[in-house]
């Protein structure tokens, strides 16, 4: 049984992962955002692994979406979206399985922890923004930080500086982009879950 129930992992973590290196190559703008900040749906297949099967599950469904991504697609902003989300991985991989885990491992415990996981990436992606990939962006485009922000501004006024960029740009898009996976993840989990389990019992 046990072993059975290693293989159905395997495949419904291979599954999730084939759909979210789909998902995220149908990606769409945001208006008022930099033309490099970009919405798709690839992280709902990771909260439904992460929930169903655990951290390392949802690891791989991280990585092996981005590879998928890179050989199909190709990159839009020179490997810098990419580093983000391997970057990505671990900020929601670990907290939200250790605040599921703490929180008793039930519907409630999932909300609380994506919750919390969407406050934990905004902020780190305010600091990886500002001195990893923003940076690493502007010197693969071969300009300077402070061109790439006026970039930026031809699209939303408000950004001046890179401080108006972290405000109203970095903080907005990340919560929305979260926010949207999240919330598509967490209902559709409830429901394969129940699909999933009775399966297991068939």
């Amino acid at each position: 049984m046990k072993n059975d129930s290693s293989i159905q992992k395997m495949i419904f973590t291979a599954m999730l992962a084939a759909l979210a290196g789909v998902l995220m190559s149908l990606e769409f703008s945001v208006p008022m955002m930099p033309p490099f900040y970009k919405i798709d749906l690839s992280d709902v297949p990771s909260v439904v692994a992460l929930f169903m099967f655990g951290p390392a599950s949802a690891a791989c469904v991280e990585v092996i979406k981005v590879l998928i991504k890179l050989i199909s697609v190709g990159t839009n902003s020179f490997y810098v979206g990419e580093l983000s989300n391997l970057i990505g991985i671990v900020l929601f991989v670990v907290p939200a399985w250790f605040i599921y885990k703490k929180a008793g491992r039930n519907g409630r415990a999932a909300a609380i922890s994506l919750v919390s996981s969407v406050i934990i990436r905004t902020v780190f992606a305010c600091f990886v923004n500002a001195f990893i990939t923003l940076p690493m962006y502007a010197a693969a485009m071969g300009v300077s930080l402070d061109d790439v922000v006026r970039m930026v501004a031809s699209v939303n006024p408000a950004i001046t500086d890179l401080t108006g960029f972290i405000i109203f740009a970095t903080i907005p898009f990340n919560v929305l982009k979260l926010g949207i996976n999240y919330l598509v993840g967490y209902f559709l989990y409830s429901r394969i879950h129940s699909y999933y389990s009775a399966l297991r019992r068939a």
